[in-house]
């Protein structure tokens, strides 16, 4: 029995079926843990929905920032950009079972030493706040309010954390953590535009996994996110976007022993 997580597919969906290949997923005594953004920039987003949902409890996902984004254009919240690659899913006949499947996923999961999110998580932040955090995103986008959290969350550039906010507001600025987060300062603000590489981040802010006080510093964080940072696991994190849409790699590491398996995704562009 082995448990692998596996970085950003976002609708690499080929790649993904040879990375599968590669590590002999038996799924009669393995998981798989997907770390978000499942779909968008890559050519076939309908194909790895449909493929993750149909291995039930078998996988486990957190929702990242582009699978939001699809929810969002799904309801005419956001629009479409003329780089994404949402619009199979959009039109696909069983588009609102996937939808509503989608809105049912996790945006923290935790399990023994690790916690999953699709970015990253606020210095001040406890895993035990972050994960009660998380479940009051969940209870709402699973629920009839969800289009107000959808609508608050764009556009996001000006959302800071703050334990007084209250409402859509304060939803949509957990979703903005646990989903966009690479820099902030030391004491928690978040840099909201930046996504180059971590020796060229503004003054002022670090790498969210950097700053040494930081209150989960105990728990293993795996996720995903930042193209730019690449593959950087170190003994409390895996961080393990690989950049497959920017035809790199797609990677996944078994969390028993750290074992870590590639494909190459040439041929594959996109952007984070």
């Amino acid at each position: 029995m082995a448990t692998y997580a596996i970085g950003d597919v976002q609708g690499c969906y080929e790649p993904l079926q040879r990375l599968i290949q590669h590590i002999r997923f038996d799924p009669s005594r393995d998981r798989l843990w997907f770390v978000g953004d499942l779909v968008n920039r890559g050519p076939d987003s309908l194909s790895v929905l449909r493929y993750i949902k149909k291995l039930g409890n078998r996988a486990v996902a957190v929702l990242g920032n582009h699978d939001l984004f699809l929810l969002a254009v799904a309801e005419q919240i956001a629009t479409v950009r003329p780089e994404d690659t949402l619009q199979a899913v959009l039109a696909a006949p069983d588009r609102e079972e996937l939808l509503a499947w989608l809105r049912q996923q996790r945006l923290l999961y935790r399990e023994g030493p690790f916690a999953m999110v699709h970015a990253g998580l606020l210095p001040q932040w406890s895993i035990d706040e972050a994960e009660m955090l998380a479940r009051e995103v969940e209870v709402s986008l699973q629920g009839p309010s969800y289009r107000d959290t959808l609508r608050a969350l764009y556009p996001s550039k000006h959302l800071q954390w703050s334990s007084n906010l209250s409402g859509p507001t304060r939803l949509a600025t957990i979703i903005k953590v646990l989903t966009r987060l690479r820099a902030c300062s030391s004491d928690g603000r978040m840099e909201s535009s930046y996504n180059g590489p971590p020796e060229r981040i503004p003054s002022g802010y670090f790498p969210w996994f950097k700053i040494t006080n930081r209150k989960h510093r105990d728990t293993t964080i795996v996720c995903g996110h930042w193209a730019a940072l690449g593959l950087h696991c170190k003994d409390q994190l895996l961080s393990i976007d690989s950049g497959c849409v920017w035809g790199r790699e797609l990677t996944a590491v078994c969390l028993e022993d750290r074992k870590l398996f590639q494909v190459p995704c040439n041929g594959m562009t996109g952007q984070d």
